[in-house]
């Protein structure tokens, strides 16, 4: 390997981000000579370096102290430090998350700095210190990072992209390939407003380092000028750490502190493993004034927090509408039938129901909303407890019917006046059947419910659609919540429906005089829902403070009016000042994420496009003033000498990217094939047809692969020759090509076909290759539509229309938009992908796959498969020429694993340089789908998942 792209290699440097408004993806292509000083590699046998220029970079690493008593995995990678500070003031929550590590192997290795943000966590901060050289990041508009960005990179600077999907994500994960000695530094900032939910506020901190830390500590302050009615720590990180958590009350204020030593992390007196894996949950709740609300006002603005206590549950009118599709076999069907069947006992006597189940039909239980007596909770448990899933997924049709009955029973007089309606859907997929376009789903659906009632959402899985979920659940003045298919997913789907179904007030109105008060965050909420509380923001006019206390009310549908109470604007300036833990900027930041979040809400439903250009300014502005990073800024993270250079982005598209993984899509760059495989940028050569070609050109046919219908052809490099065989198989079957239990790769292709039939003959083509490699843990799923990359529970995926990489674990996945993708497993293997694309409305043919893969892939000698036999060639005698029955197809006699065959010369094509008309590559064609040169009959090669092993016989 030379030396630039081992250069290239061992910097190679991800930032993976992802919280609700973004997830970044980092990867750098080029790295300059200054930091290749600092990176200790051994090239071309040369031994490494370990010492920067003139001792720099060393500054911010010397209060580490003593290393090397670190306890470490068999990586070597020791955890020195794991430290969580955040400071709660008036329910906004600042986070820091700081980790040291040190990579103490004698080899390069890869240290990743992976944590958990919680859903709607703005991330104002990220810092990064490599033996000291420091990256800070500074958030721009989007245009000018990119253009800051592109001068970086054509000057040679190390520069990276970095992209950001919005909503639903909570990994942040940063993945840096460094040098033996290494210390490095990760540290991230974020900030949340924390949410009252079940009559208590509720701080989650993700704690899973992953390894023992010498220094572990937890470190939460609250600060609520409104007073602690209590504070409680759960043991959620489990029995092990009972009694290190200590909680200092007083009447405003509290620290929660837990610092496990060493010896109280491991698992067990002799582990070597953390057993910190889990959330760290701080629970508290406040004072409240009779009426139930609190203005609080400092530093020019307003923080209006709401939650009404005492009022009696107003009566509901509730379709649950529930996915029954094939996909929800198993264990999620299981789990929700079970919720359903507790969620059921909780509906009270006033309350009124029905359900809906869907797959490609849409059944009813009842046609019209029905009394929650006992009896009919009962026969809805028993209809419930029938469902089994199958078919299709009609969510448009589901969710209109579910309108029509609240719709007719609303028109018929049927619905208590002061009653609450709503909608909610459990689905685990995309629409499959009926209406496919989810703009248009949203669009009936909102034309149905009229802003009458509310649409909640569960999404189950890692593959819903939970970005379409939430979009149509705040349209319709409902929240959306997403549930990973687990084994708690009923007690998640419980947990939500509490957080719904105590309707308290309806239709509420805040009403601020205007002499007083600008830029109100919303004054207007559908309904209350007890044990919660709404929060209004503004900027507010100091002088007239008087005023403002005097005349601020909400109304609500079915209640008298509330007045509000000021809390002593003196009072609380005093105490902000006094305490030096107290964010100073909170009622500024609570506003400003009010703002920003409803403006985003406001953009998604904006009838014009002129006001939807509008808004998007309006959040720009906001970004750009609070440093924080949206859909429609970049942050550009920089090292202080400003010759490296890394920026964040957003795709279009805000579904890809869903989990753990890296991604840095690079649509508008040139051509960059650094990490390619030279096979896989191969040039167009000409064939000439006779006489047969001993010593083909390497760039054009020494591969072997499958592509069309599907057509086989071995290369054998000893004999330099290409042999070649089709096989005819049922769409579905799912064939083997590559089996290797000793390197635990696997590659298989499951077989589509075309539309119709044609001259009695139904053709089939590769629809989905999947791949998996088992010593990583990595499972690649490539089909017409998407190429995705599993991790375990995780996934990341890229459509055809993207041009960028995928990198985990060593693994690149390059795809060039709508032709190829490239696998890169380090030196050691590579494959390629190429996308056959069809006229949409063609009569017959069907988008389809072909696969490339080189013989110098170094397989071991257990590799089999219909491709991966080969590894280990056989011998191949052609002899006897002699002309066939088409005078340009001669005929042969070849033998071959004791078999003599009758061969006929031909021509197949190689697309990879040309996917339309493919370029001719001669072959000799062994006849009834390649018996004899295969080992076996070609069903043998028949495997029962995308990802299976081959049991050989």
């Amino acid at each position: 390997m030379n030396r630039k792209k081992m250069k290239h290699l061992v910097c190679l440097m991800v930032l993976y981000l992802i919280s609700e408004v973004g997830s970044f993806d980092l990867v750098i292509d080029e790295i300059p000579d200054e930091v290749e000083n600092l990176i200790d590699v051994e090239i071309d046998g040369f031994p490494p370096v370990s010492k920067t220029r003139n001792g720099r970079y060393q500054r911010s690493t010397s209060d580490w102290g003593y290393v090397e008593d670190l306890v470490e995995d068999d990586d070597k990678i020791g955890l020195y430090s794991y430290k969580v500070q955040s400071t709660i003031t008036s329910r906004l929550a600042n986070t820091m998350i700081q980790a040291k590590m040190v990579n103490n192997a004698k080899r390069s290795q890869h240290i990743v700095f992976d944590v958990q943000v919680p859903k709607g966590a703005f991330i104002d901060n990220f810092t990064m210190d490599v033996n000291g050289i420091t990256f800070t990041s500074s958030i721009r508009e989007k245009s000018e990072a990119r253009r800051m960005y592109s001068q970086a990179k054509a000057k040679g600077k190390a520069a990276g992209i970095v992209r950001s999907n919005a909503l639903d994500m909570e990994n942040f994960k940063t993945e840096v390939n460094v040098p033996p000695g290494t210390r490095i530094q990760f540290e991230l900032h974020y900030q949340e407003m924390i949410r009252r939910k079940l009559s208590s506020y509720e701080h989650v901190i993700s704690m899973r380092p992953g390894r023992l830390a010498k220094h572990m500590e937890v470190d939460v302050r609250i600060i609520e000028p409104q007073g602690l009615r209590y504070v409680h720590v759960p043991n959620s990180l489990g029995d092990h750490f009972d009694g290190i958590t200590t909680i200092s009350k007083g009447e405003k204020k509290a620290h929660v502190s837990f610092k496990p030593t060493m010896a109280q992390q491991r698992k067990c007196p002799t582990c070597s493993s953390t057993a910190v894996d889990g959330n760290f949950v701080v629970q508290y709740d406040v004072n409240r004034e009779k009426t139930g609300g609190e203005l609080e006002i400092f530093n020019g603005y307003f923080i209006h927090f709401f939650a009404p206590e005492n009022l009696d549950p107003l009566p509901k009118n509730i379709l649950f509408v529930i996915d029954v599709s094939g996909s929800m076999w198993g264990l999620k069907m299981k789990q929700t039938i079970e919720a359903m069947k507790a969620i059921l006992s909780e509906l009270r006597a006033a309350d009124q129901f029905s359900l809906i189940d869907f797959n490609h039909n849409v059944r009813c239980w009842r046609d019209n909303l029905v009394s929650a007596t006992p009896a009919q909770v009962e026969d809805a448990k028993k209809y419930i407890q029938t469902i089994h899933p199958n078919g299709g997924t009609n969510i448009n049709e589901a969710l209109l019917r579910a309108t029509f009955i609240l719709n007719e029973a609303q028109n018929l007089g049927m619905l208590d006046p002061n009653s609450v309606s709503m909608i909610v859907l459990v689905s685990d997929g995309d629409p499959t059947v009926g209406e496919l376009k989810l703009t248009t789903i949203q669009k009936n659906v909102k034309q149905s419910i009229k802003d009458e009632f509310s649409l909640f959402c569960l999404g189950i899985g890692f593959d819903v659609d939970y970005d379409f979920l939430q979009r149509i659940a705040t349209d319709n003045r409902g929240m959306a919540q997403r549930i990973f298919g687990n084994q708690e997913t009923s007690a998640q789907m419980k947990k939500f429906y509490n957080q719904v179904s105590t309707p308290l007030l309806k239709k509420i109105q805040f009403n601020y005089p205007q002499e007083s008060v600008s830029d109100v965050t919303q004054s207007s909420f559908h309904n209350y829902f007890g044990g919660s509380e709404i929060v209004v923001a503004g900027k507010v006019d100091t002088e007239n403070l008087q005023h403002l206390e005097s005349i601020v009310t909400a109304t609500a549908a079915n209640a008298e009016l509330v007045m509000e109470t000021l809390r002593d604007v003196e009072e609380l300036d005093g105490f902000m000042k006094k305490d030096k833990y107290a964010d100073p900027e909170f009622t500024k930041k609570l506003w400003a994420y009010l703002t920003v979040n409803q403006m985003l809400a406001e953009r998604n439903t904006a009838p014009t496009a002129a006001l939807k250009r509008n808004i998007t300014k309006s959040i720009l502005q906001m970004s750009l003033d609070h440093h924080i990073v949206t859909p429609f800024t970049a942050m550009l993270i920089e090292n202080s000498e400003k010759d490296e250079i890394m920026l964040a982005d957003q795709p279009k598209d805000p579904r890809r990217g869903c989990c753990s993984g890296t991604l840095g899509l690079t649509p508008n760059a040139p051509n960059n094939n650094k990490g390619i495989p030279a096979w896989a940028n191969v040039t167009a050569v000409p064939v000439s047809f006779m006489p047969e070609q001993r010593s083909p050109p390497v760039s054009a046919v020494s591969i072997n692969r499958v592509d069309n219908d599907p057509h086989f052809i071995i290369y054998l490099p000893k004999s330099q020759r290409n042999i070649c065989f089709n096989i005819n198989s049922e769409p579905g079957d799912i064939l083997n090509l590559v089996s290797d239990p000793g390197t635990g790769v696997v590659v298989n292709g499951q077989l589509i076909g075309a539309k119709k039939a044609e001259n009695k003959k139904l053709n089939t083509y590769f629809g989905k290759i999947g791949f998996y490699f088992k010593t990583k843990g990595l499972k690649v799923e490539i089909n017409t539509e998407t190429i995705t990359l599993k991790d375990g529970s995780y996934s990341i995926a890229l459509t055809w229309s993207d041009t960028g990489h995928i990198i985990r674990k060593q693994l690149l996945i390059s795809v060039k938009k709508e032709s190829n993708v490239t696998i890169t497993v380090g030196e050691e293997m590579s494959f390629m992908v190429l996308l056959h694309r069809v006229w949409k409305n063609h009569p017959v043919n069907v988008d389809f796959l072909g696969i490339y893969i080189p013989p110098e892939n170094q397989l071991s000698p257990e590799a089999h498969g219909l491709i991966g036999q080969f590894a280990s060639e056989p011998e191949v005698y052609i002899h006897h020429q002699r002309p066939g029955q088409i005078p340009e197809k001669p005929q042969a006699t070849m033998e071959v694993k004791g078999n003599k065959l009758t061969v006929t010369r031909g021509l197949q094509k190689d697309y990879r340089t040309d996917r339309v008309f493919g370029t001719n590559v001669q072959c000799w064609f062994v006849h009834n789908s390649g018996k004899g040169f295969i080992d076996g009959h070609y069903k043998d090669y028949l495997v029962p998942h995308l990802y299976s092993f081959l049991k050989k016989p």
